[in-house]
């Protein structure tokens, strides 16, 4: 091979590098607007007079913004390209805080509704719309990234719950807050869009000649539904640590509350150490190998959380399950991606089928909870790792850029 070409293989080119600095900016920036609002959840409840269970109904709203946005993402993708779509998103995310926002503090529950609705609504487009870019970039360096630009979605996530401590802190109104947040997202991601990678075509790929049959849905692909299906374990595997773990720790073991919030955040380092170091191995072994790993560390972490009853034994339980939580979802998001041609329809699929843990587990949960105990309800995500044990296997890249 000509010298000139082997620079070319191991030197991405700047446009590249560019990317992948904007792609990972738009994941903190979309963390940081989560945990903005997450931080002030004791405000809106108090401002707003609601109770626990009223706050969780005005929150569905977010939830339900995210579902009916999703499916339909991939094609906005595909009409407008990566970078509007994610100005789009966060446009709609960052004004439907604002929205919210001003809701709260004025005191009306709907417009606070319709705001985190409008708010959802830009958090799903935003998502799909940065998941599929994140894949482009990674196609174009020839390795694995993806668990990167979700731990920078982590990053972001802490840097908003620090500044949200911080603001309430100095008693600093939540309008201002929110509204100051959501204006210098928005003029990030705006930016940060703009410095996107073209979309580059599957090697050999070409378009469909004409009268050829047309593709069929994502929603009908096995794989796909795999992928789907593996996701939405690994979500939930997550999303169940995010709502119960610290609870679980205090009613289950009778310890204080910092200890408990300790214990999540034990759990979210975790985790992030997993994204940050998981494509290491992803390229080292590949996708099947090490998402089996994954599966079974945090299905042991999840035993040893509720089994293990010594507080050495049970903080190990939680690193192993935050490990293990760690690389599900985003490498389902790589995988989705692998074939360029229908990636954002296919990412659109398995975030839809990812996210309906994220609105169906918690209430479901809750439920089994009040019937077995908040400690013991962790055991379903032992049960879960087993349907996502035996999905894995629809990870495996079809094309020669990724290892499987």
């Amino acid at each position: 091979m000509p010298r000139t070409a082997e620079r070319a293989v191991d030197r991405p080119d700047t446009t590249l590098l560019r990317a992948r600095n904007a792609v990972a900016l738009t994941f903190v920036l979309n963390g940081l607007v989560f945990a903005s609002l997450v931080s002030r959840l004791p405000d809106v409840r108090e401002r707003l007079a609601l109770s626990n269970g009223s706050l969780g109904l005005l929150l569905l709203a977010v939830a339900a913004g995210s579902l009916v946005a999703l499916p339909s993402t991939g094609h906005v993708i595909n009409r407008i390209g990566g970078g509007a779509t994610v100005r789009l998103g966060a446009g709609l995310d960052t004004c439907g805080l604002g929205l919210a926002a001003l809701g709260v503090s004025t005191g009306s529950v709907p417009v606070t509704a319709a705001g985190l609705l409008v708010h959802g609504t830009g958090t799903g487009v935003w998502d799909v719309a940065m998941n599929v870019e994140a894949a482009e970039v990674e196609r174009g360096l020839a390795r694995t990234i993806m668990p990167r630009f979700h731990a920078g979605w982590s990053l972001g996530s802490m840097i908003g719950a620090g500044l949200g401590v911080l603001v309430v802190a100095l008693d600093v109104p939540l309008l201002v807050h929110l509204t100051g947040v959501a204006g210098l997202a928005w003029a990030l991601a705006w930016g940060s869009a703009a410095r996107f990678a073209p979309a580059r075509p599957a090697a050999g790929g070409h378009d469909p000649a004409p009268g050829a049959p047309a593709r069929r849905s994502a929603w009908t692909e096995p794989r796909t539904l795999a992928i789907g299906l593996m996701v939405l374990c690994f979500a939930m595997v997550e999303g169940t640590a995010n709502d119960w773990l610290s609870l679980a720790l205090i009613d289950g073991y009778g310890v204080e509350t910092w200890v408990g919030v300790s214990g999540f955040a034990l759990f979210v380092v975790a985790m992030t150490t997993g994204r940050l170091l998981g494509p290491l191995l992803l390229d080292r072994w590949g996708r099947s190998p090490v998402l089996l790993g994954c599966a079974a560390l945090a299905g042991a972490g999840t035993l040893a959380t509720v089994l293990g009853g010594s507080p050495v034994v049970v903080a190990a339980g939680i690193l192993a399950w935050g490990l293990g939580a760690s690389l599900g979802f985003p490498v389902g998001m790589s995988a989705a991606a692998d074939d360029p041609q229908g990636a954002a329809l296919r990412v659109s699929v398995v975030s839809t089928i990812g996210y309906g843990a994220f609105l169906a587990g918690p209430p479901l949960l809750g439920r089994l909870a009040d019937r077995v105990g908040t400690l013991e309800v962790l055991l379903v995500v032992a049960v879960l790792m087993l349907p996502a044990a035996l999905s894995v296997g629809a990870t495996r890249d079809r094309t020669a850029g990724v290892a499987s």
